[in-house]
């Protein structure tokens, strides 16, 4: 098992290493006309970013000193979305490359050579009886003209050309992705009719937060952001859908202590993610309690109008605490409506087989970084909004943090209200 692991880990590093340099060898090597401190620059760059970027994700999960999390996950992250649209800016320039090779071709063409004689216009002897100038010797400059350089080659203008645009597309698509995050998440609302909602329960209002991600990058003040969002709102609930932190108790504690002032009628209410149980489960379950949210670990509650329960993330099966739904939902009123909470979308099934009427969900991110959305579509039956699996309703939130790098594209962070709708209302 150790010799699979050092040999996929080994294909992966070999992977990494063989993009960066066609990416170096396309902004760097292809643009610079003979070796000099441009080139050693750019060459220094494209081998301090991966290592930053490993370093950075090898000290989060193998639980070195916060302050050295910290130290390396900005550059670190940063640069695992930006070698990402550089890569995608550079597969694109190829396209191009050929395209502006060919017009720059057809400007350049020489024109066709003219005869001497039309050049001339006129006889070259005098005319009879005139006598003929004698030409005077042309005195020479005194200093020489300095000579202009050389223009870069062909080859050389588009390479900066291509390459020049590619990096000013990357980092501006990596800046502006880190500002939305940076930001803090927008408020999205959504309606959802349930059958079995009472006329009483009619415009329940629940704040679904998930993947805040708390760690080396996002801090309290990001945290902070994130409660002042979900109070203005002034929900009836909040539903905390896991993947709240990446790191320890200690060294997070302070960064979490912000979700004490969340506020809502009913309370709020919490259930694990899968980067809860890389971080120390247990341990986080007891803290959010402390802070005074409600765990819900295989549980049940009854709230006026539906039940609310919720399941551990099926990460825990590795700890022997994974998703038990007969335990939350085997002896319940099938009559009443049944909101559930539940971290990853493809718990759905488990949802329709126990009559679950609405399912909030988290996990995907929406993708995060595009195409991401496109390797989440893969690995989950909904990446993100409202979907319908028989009787069940399935809600998945695209989250209001960031894992890795501090950037979304394509794929904006959000805080959600759902407003339950009676159908007897």
């Amino acid at each position: 098992m150790v010799i699979v692991f050092v040999l996929v880990a080994l294909a992966v590093l070999a992977a990494v290493a063989g993009l960066h340099w066609y990416i170096w060898r396309r902004l760097v090597r292809d643009t610079t006309a003979a070796p000099g401190t441009p080139r050693r620059v750019g060459t220094a760059v494209f081998a301090a970013g991966p290592v930053l970027m490993v370093a950075a994700l090898v000290a989060e999960r193998a639980g070195a000193p916060f302050w050295l999390q910290r130290t390396l996950g900005w550059p670190g992250f940063l640069w695992m979305a930006l070698s990402l649209y550089l890569l995608l800016a550079v597969l694109a320039g190829e396209v191009v490359r050929p395209l502006l090779r060919k017009l720059l071709e057809r400007r350049t063409r020489p024109e066709p050579a003219v005869p001497v004689a039309a050049l001339a216009g006129a006889p070259t002897g005098a005319p009879t009886g005139v006598p003929a100038k004698t030409p005077q010797p042309q005195q020479a400059p005194a200093t020489e003209p300095r000579p202009e350089p050389a223009p870069p080659s062909r080859r050389l203008f588009v390479s900066r050309v291509v390459g020049g645009a590619a990096a000013t597309a990357a980092v501006a698509t990596v800046g502006y992705g880190t500002y939305g995050v940076l930001r803090g998440p927008r408020v999205k609302r959504v309606t959802v009719p349930l059958a079995k909602l009472p006329p009483s329960a009619d415009g329940y209002r629940i704040a679904v937060v998930s993947d805040i991600h708390l760690g080396p990058v996002l801090g309290r003040g990001f945290a902070q952001q994130v409660v002042d969002t979900i109070n203005a709102t002034q929900p009836d609930l909040i539903a905390v859908v896991g993947d709240l932190v990446d790191g320890s108790v200690k060294d997070l504690g302070p960064a979490a202590a912000p979700l004490a002032r969340l506020s809502a009628r009913h309370g709020a209410y919490f259930v694990t993610g899968n980067h809860e149980y890389f971080s120390g489960a247990e341990q986080w379950v007891e803290e959010v309690r402390r802070l005074g949210l409600h765990p819900l670990e295989n549980a049940r509650t009854e709230l006026p109008g539906f039940d609310l329960a919720g399941v551990n993330d099926v990460q825990g099966e590795s700890e022997g605490h994974g998703p038990d739904f007969e335990r939350a939902l085997g002896d319940r009123d099938t009559a009443r409506a049944c909101v559930l909470l539940a971290h990853q979308p493809v718990q759905i099934h488990d949802a329709v087989r126990h009559g679950v009427d609405l399912q909030l969900s988290g996990h995907t991110h929406g993708g995060q970084l595009w195409p991401g959305n496109f390797l989440a579509a893969a690995a989950n039956p909904t990446v993100a909004g409202l979907e319908r699996y028989g009787d069940t309703q399935l809600y998945v939130s695209r989250g209001a943090g960031a894992w890795g790098p501090p950037t979304r594209v394509g794929a904006p962070s959000d805080i959600t209200v759902i407003e339950l709708r009676s159908t007897r209302a």
